[in-house]
């Protein structure tokens, strides 16, 4: 079964007396475990899909399914306790907590999720050795460059164990070293985990990486096969 069935997903923005569709009946499925990326221009609809896929929104028509549940039918706390249940997110700016360490940061979402305290301890260790963080675990933020940034937040996104991690250009601000490593790591938790991964992208860097491409073009998608 798809962990993500679009079907005809329309969104639409309105400002004053000018709306703008951001989504035009869009139909997409994603399978366990894919690497895939999103792509298309500025404007092309690609953060409004994430946001869609990660119950941060709600189409003004089609539906969108997660594990073949409706979510467009969901209330606003049952969206919440989807996406704190089976959704991690990778974002541009890292959206870590200043005041909290890089520990600290990755045991958030499980102490949100009523986590035990050695289960939470054993999952934390295990994702900093993963990404290669071992030595930082008491590190704030603004004690770490950008590059191990994005590495407690990606950390941080599979801390919950969720059925896949949605990145909006999660290489942005890194460097092309950094850019490399982030999505080596990506690639290979998604190998070991067999967690979904979808990024939002016009990076080569990524797109080279992922095993799907998605395009995307006025709010329409014009292809969704595999990387050549």
């Amino acid at each position: 079964m798809s962990i993500i069935e679009l079907e005809k997903a329309t969104k639409i923005y309105t400002l004053g007396e000018v709306e703008t569709r951001a989504l035009d009946r869009a139909s997409l499925s994603i399978e366990p475990g894919e690497f895939t990326a999103v792509v298309g221009p500025s404007g092309s609809g690609k953060t409004t899909l994430l946001q869609l896929m990660g119950c941060l929104d709600r189409p003004n028509s089609g539906t969108v399914k997660i594990n073949g549940q409706d979510v467009t039918r969901f209330s606003a706390n049952q969206r919440a306790d989807l996406r704190r249940e089976a959704i991690g997110f990778i974002f541009q700016f890292f959206a870590l907590v200043p005041v909290l360490n890089a520990y600290e940061n990755v045991e958030l979402p499980l102490l949100l999720s009523g986590v035990n305290a050695k289960e939470r301890r054993e999952r934390v260790t295990e994702l900093l050795k993963a990404v290669g963080l071992t030595d930082r675990t008491k590190h704030r933020p603004d004690q770490m460059s950008c590059g191990e940034q994005q590495r407690v937040a990606i950390a941080r996104a599979l801390a919950p164990r969720p059925l896949m991690v949605l990145a909006d250009e999660p290489t942005a601000n890194l460097d092309t070293d950094n850019g490399r490593q982030a999505m080596e790591i990506m690639q290979r938790l998604n190998e070991q985990t067999g967690t979904a991964f979808i990024f939002a992208t016009h990076d080569p860097r990524v797109i080279a990486f992922a095993r799907r491409v998605v395009k995307l073009r006025d709010g329409r998608i014009v292809d969704n096969g595999a990387n050549p």
